[in-house]
């Protein structure tokens, strides 16, 4: 983003950035394929850590209760994109995938993810702190909230937690690993096909009476309105282009991977190669499939499928997929989302302190409803 906003790098500039715009839509069926991969192997957890644990991934939903307030505020169908998750890596890639890149629902969903780290992982601190003192909830449920995919949160959620009860130290951080693993590996099932759908039924209903003022100014984005600015659009004569970007990128992360002490270069490099395979053939089958099925969802039951224990590919897959570090991934990622955004620095800068709000609200939703959840399932199990 520095390098396009800065006047002295002339080599990063609107081609450039329209042609990162094409390559991210390429790539965030790369991270849905390690998430999809990291669920199929964890598939078996489902059935061990009891209905809590799984359950109160539902809280995920209960973000949409900031719709109404981003509604209030002048958002319009950035809303969207804003309130109907925490918005981390995988629920930018389906809003992006869903309604491109150039949308105001991908507008919405970067802006909070730009904002949530900053804010995020501070706010959820003191929101743990606050609700375990006022909300006579179970520490467990508290635990299993902590785990709303990002690791920074999930810390910060844990730490005073632990403080305010010591004895159950460990019981609490099993709770809150095993809940942020869930989230991460399952939760764009929840975000799919429960959270996106209630979030755009939930928007068509009030938008008509909350929506009748002032709306947030934005303008449109500088490569037009249609959403559709791939140049990569997966065509015969473009298969060299395509393969040829995703064997690079995987060069790139592998480097990154074993710079970072994760795994070694060469292990690294199998491993995305695994990878980029699935996304590979999740978006051939989208194009050749006549049901028109999206092909982040082909993606994901692809890698869920080779994945799964007792499989025959499961052994080589996992091995060599679990070596990729999720976070190197979506650091080159965030190379091309940084500067696809820089074009559009001014627009996102109107949305100001209205953002921090729903930011706020986003992450208190998602926080309370997966805790009241977890705390009704232990009691109706009996575990508490």
């Amino acid at each position: 983003m520095a390098f396009y906003l800065s006047k002295h790098f002339k080599w990063v500039g609107d081609e450039e950035a329209k042609i990162a715009e094409g390559i991210m839509t390429m790539l965030i069926g790369v991270i849905i394929s390690k998430l999809a991969i990291s669920s199929g192997n964890s598939i078996y957890m489902i059935f061990n850590v009891g209905p809590a644990l799984i359950l109160q991934l539902f809280g995920d939903a209960f973000t949409i209760i900031a719709l109404p307030i981003a509604l209030l505020l002048g958002f319009r169908r950035e809303a969207i994109g804003m309130t109907s998750s925490i918005c981390r890596d995988p629920n930018v890639a389906i809003i992006i995938d869903k309604y491109g890149l150039s949308s105001p629902e991908s507008r919405g969903v970067l802006f909070i993810y730009i904002l949530g780290p900053i804010i995020g992982a501070l706010y959820m601190g003191f929101l743990a702190s606050l609700c375990v003192s006022l909300i006579p909830l179970h520490p467990y449920a508290y635990a299993m909230a902590c785990g709303v995919g990002s690791a920074s949160m999930n810390a910060a959620g844990l730490v005073p937690l632990v403080n305010l009860y010591p004895a159950m130290g460990t019981q609490l951080e099993a709770f809150a690993g095993c809940s942020n693993v869930l989230s991460s590996a399952f939760g764009i099932y929840i975000f799919m096909f429960i959270s996106l759908p209630l979030t755009e039924k939930l928007y068509s209903w009030l938008s008509p009476v909350l929506g009748r003022g002032n709306a947030i100014e934005f303008g449109d984005f500088i490569h037009g309105e249609d959403g559709d600015h791939n140049p990569f659009g997966l065509k015969m004569d473009k298969l060299p282009k395509i393969v040829s970007v995703f064997l690079v990128f995987s060069l790139i992360v592998a480097i990154g991977n074993a710079f970072n002490g994760t795994a070694p270069f060469v292990d690294s490099l199998i491993g995305m190669l695994v990878i980029v395979a699935i996304t590979f053939i999740g978006l051939c089958l989208g194009e050749i499939i006549p049901s028109k099925i999206p092909s982040i969802i082909l993606i994901c039951i692809i890698g869920m499928i080779l994945a799964i224990p007792g499989v025959p590919t499961a052994a080589f897959v996992t091995q060599y997929a679990s070596q990729v570090d999720l976070s190197i991934i979506c650091s080159a990622f965030l190379a091309y989302v940084g500067i696809a955004m820089a074009k559009d620095w001014e627009k996102f800068k109107n949305i100001g302190w209205r953002g921090i709000i729903i930011t706020l609200f986003v992450i208190t939703g998602t926080y309370l409803g997966s805790a009241v959840i977890a705390h009704a399932i232990l009691i109706i199990s009996g575990s508490i």
